[in-house]
This record gives C-alpha cells, structure tokens and sequence, in this order.
C-alpha cells in the first residue's frame, strides 16, 4: 500500500454545545494542525497514487475558510457540536467528495486533526 499526506496548520475558533465543558464551552481558539493522507494499492501512469497539489490545493482551501473564523457559524456545523472529531469527518468527507473522483485507485482518506500539541482526533473512510 502507498500513502501520500500533506498538512497544514491554522487558528480556528470555536465553542462546544450540548454539555457542561466549562471554558470549552465559551468562544475559544485553537492552533490546529490538519494531515490529510491518501493510502491506495496503485499508482497511475506517471507513478503517483494521486496528484499532490490536488491535496495542497485541497488543504489550502480548507485552510483559508477556516482561518480565524469561528466554527459554529460554518453551515457545515449547524446542529453538531463542533469537536475536533467531527471537525476531522468535515473535512475528510470534504475531500472524498471532491478530490478521490480525480485518483487512481485510491481506497482510503484519512484527516488527522490536532487541536493542541497533544490532542487530536481522526476521520478515515474507503471510497
């Protein structure tokens, strides 16, 4: 198996909803740092699992929507609490959607998403 995997960092605001997270729960930042990796068992005819500046392309997009705006207010968000769990299925299935159709091959996306130096969370799916 190949894995391809680019990844960017970004501040982002955000509040949890739903629970008692004390200061979670008020308007916050975090330094998040996104990966985003492709894992497939082919590469196409120039020898790429898939085009790398589709996945910088990808991330910087994704980066410049988020940068410095509050989470919350995304249409993305409405109804979910905005964790970094389901931030990590946002984008991941962001990607599938737009970027997998133009791979060869490609079986696995995965984002990883940290939210601090020590804390993250992960969404993979197979297409």
């Amino acid at each position: 198996m190949y894995t391809v995997a680019v990844s960017r960092s970004f501040s982002a605001r955000h509040f949890l909803v739903g629970g008692d997270w004390g200061p979670e729960n008020h308007d916050h930042a975090h330094p998040y740092r996104v990966e985003l990796l492709v894992t497939g068992s082919h590469l196409d005819e120039h020898e790429y699992l898939v085009d790398i500046t589709l996945l910088d392309g990808f991330l910087d997009q994704q980066v410049e929507r988020y940068q410095g705006q509050t989470l919350n207010e995304f249409p993305e968000f409405s109804g979910l609490n905005p964790s970094i769990e389901a931030f990590a299925r946002i984008l991941c299935r962001a990607f599938a959607d737009r970027i997998l159709p133009q791979a060869v091959n490609t079986i696995r996306c995965e984002v990883k998403l940290w939210e601090s130096e020590s804390a993250w969370a992960s969404y993979a799916m197979e297409r």
